[in-house]
């Protein structure tokens, strides 16, 4: 079994009666695709918060190579290599894919936000936005603006920004989100060779895509995981086919 890259121990949220996380453990390893799904409502968002930092939990912890990041800001957890792409755009649509690729190599650096015009004459941040772009397939488009990027091309822009960072883990909220059957196989195949760089958290509704990509899945329901396992588990889990699948026993 590999060892684990991400882990999260008893994380418990609650807003007044509603307990949106219950106690939720699980674990990221290296070279795999953990996938979470579960229906509206279920408590997605709020694990994702809490595990990138966002959101602090009333009770358990985030870990990340065996450090406890728990304290630490979304930020300092970005910089301590977990990467995060989100299920709203947070791009800079006026500038170029090139800024907003260099604006993540300048946060990888960990220098000042006063210095990101300098940054982009600085060629160690240029080479490194480049090749995070090359990787994703945009370095043809390094000068466009992001506004007048297609969806999916902003999704791999994400990806490319997050992989400035040199992340030991990703975690991706809803990135097919938006994306036509074209876009989710081109990002499918993508995403399939990318974790072996970095194991991949995925957020995801679409099932196909989550069947095609997923090495093990956790089915969150009312802030519960209710099962973890492979793809074949999770479809022959009766639980899980009664409380998500939408099918009957």
């Amino acid at each position: 079994m590999s060892e684990a890259v991400l882990s999260t121990y008893g994380l418990s949220k609650s807003f007044g009666a509603l307990k949106a996380s219950e106690d939720i453990s699980l674990d990221l390893r290296a070279g795999e695709i953990h996938a979470i799904i579960g229906p509206n409502g279920a408590g997605k968002s709020t694990l994702i918060a809490q595990i990138c930092g966002t959101l602090e939990p009333d009770v358990g912890r985030v870990e990340l190579m065996g450090r406890d990041v728990t304290g630490l800001s979304a930020r300092a957890r970005a910089k301590a290599g977990l990467g995060r792409t989100f299920q709203i755009s947070a791009l800079a649509m006026e500038d170029t894919v090139l800024q907003n690729a260099v604006l993540g190599a300048l946060g990888a650096s960990g220098r000042p936000w006063r210095f990101w015009t300098p940054a982009l004459k600085d060629k160690s941040l240029v080479a490194r936005a480049d090749a995070a772009l090359e990787r994703v397939g945009l370095e043809d488009f390094r000068n466009m603006r992001t506004a007048e990027l297609s969806h999916g091309q902003r999704r791999q822009l994400e990806v490319a920004v997050a992989l400035t960072l040199s992340p030991k883990a990703f975690l991706m909220d809803e990135p097919m989100a938006g994306l036509g059957m074209e876009g989710s196989q081109r990002l499918t195949g993508f995403l399939s060779e990318l974790k072996q760089e970095a194991p991949i958290l995925l957020v995801e509704h679409d099932m196909d895509a989550v069947f095609a990509l997923a090495d093990r899945i956790s089915v969150l329901v009312y802030g519960r995981v209710i099962a973890t396992g492979t793809v074949d588990d999770i479809r022959a889990n009766r639980e899980v086919r009664e409380a998500y699948l939408g099918e009957e026993s």
